[in-house]
């Protein structure tokens, strides 16, 4: 069946770094677009960015765009989020997700704090 491991959360300071990753199995993880997606308290889920299948293509909400970096490993499966320049607004639980035509499938979430 298919599954997330989500790593990479935590607590960090305003203008620290953190990088999230994904590992996926159960599924052709080369075939999916994959996108990480953000969920902050009292807000609906948003889009933080996406990679194609290949990994040439990426797409970023303009609130990140510069600070984060999104990428993948089609050989280990993995997804990844690299967060600089960490902002409190940042705070939320992150998602991974994996897109092919209809199918969707989401990870678990992990929690990303960014504190004084």
């Amino acid at each position: 069946q298919v599954q997330f491991v989500e790593s990479g959360g935590g607590l960090v300071q305003p203008g620290g770094s953190l990088r999230l990753s994904c590992a996926a199995s159960g599924f052709t993880f080369s075939n999916y677009a994959m996108s990480w997606y953000r969920q902050a308290p009292g807000k609906e889920r948003e889009l933080v960015a996406r990679i194609t299948s290949t990994g040439l293509s990426t797409v970023y909400a303009d609130s990140v765009k510069g600070r984060f970096t999104i990428s993948r490993d089609n050989v280990k499966n993995t997804l990844y989020l690299q967060m600089n320049s960490l902002k409190p607004d940042d705070t939320a639980v992150y998602y991974c997700q994996a897109v092919r035509y209809r199918e969707d499938y989401w990870g678990q979430g992990t929690q990303v704090t960014v504190s004084s």
